[in-house]
């Protein structure tokens, strides 16, 4: 008898983003990752480990199908990602507070990006430093 599978796969949004169901917690956040197409899965799971490493008690969820990440016990994210056709965006919400600033500008004056690309090494030190420092700003309710 052959067995068939109960849960669809994730439908993929424009540029690639998985369409996962909102969710709080690890779980959501690890299906998106799983869903991600290509290359970018690998990258998602190394920027989602690097904000865990930063923060061991960060709180997880997925809303309008993106990844946010927030500290246990703070109210507000201070981090989203979303995949796009090229890269994944890494959104910090308070990034014109981050030393340095992130590279990319934002229609927000506060929020600043870091686009993850296939050919250019991520610099996790840095990556790492925005976290930490990301994580003690005010963090956007949502």
């Amino acid at each position: 008898m052959a067995t068939s599978s109960t849960h669809a796969a994730p439908r993929l949004l424009a540029g690639g983003n998985p369409q996962i169901p909102k969710g709080e917690g690890d779980a959501p956040v690890q299906a998106w990752i799983a869903a991600v197409p290509g290359w970018k899965q690998q990258a998602a799971r190394q920027l989602d480990a690097l904000v865990v490493a930063a923060i061991p008690k960060v709180r997880k969820a997925v809303k309008w199908n993106s990844p946010l990440y927030a500290v246990e016990g703070k109210e507000g994210w201070f981090l989203s990602m979303h995949c796009y056709a090229r890269y994944i965006k890494v959104a910090f919400f308070r990034g014109a507070s981050l030393d340095p600033m992130p590279p990319e500008s934002s229609k927000s004056q506060d929020t600043r990006y870091l686009h993850v690309f296939e050919d250019i090494p991520l610099d996790t030190a840095q990556f790492t430093r925005w976290v930490k420092q990301a994580s003690r700003l005010p963090g956007e309710r949502m």
